[in-house]
């Protein structure tokens, strides 16, 4: 699996796609952020709700996916390159 090291010298095995328009604000994710790179926007969605913005540094970890109850992320690993 590939890696690379992240501004907080954290090793990252992957990122993650935030689906905003889902959010409902609950900030579960922020609380669960490991490497602390989430924060909530100071803009809405459609609903009416502040959501997250991911900041550089994320690790991949999918803590945020695994307490999210809107299915807001979705976690892709890194893969690693073919020799």
């Amino acid at each position: 699996m590939a890696t690379t090291d992240t501004p907080n010298g954290r090793v990252s095995r992957g990122t993650l796609v935030i689906d905003a328009d889902r959010c409902k604000g609950c900030e579960l994710c922020i609380a669960a952020c490991p490497p602390s790179v989430l924060e909530m926007s100071t803009e809405v969605n459609e609903m009416g709700y502040r959501y997250p913005l991911l900041h550089e540094g994320c690790t991949g970890c999918t803590a945020c996916q695994m307490v999210c109850p809107d299915y807001v992320f979705d976690v892709y690993r890194l893969k690693a390159p073919r020799a």
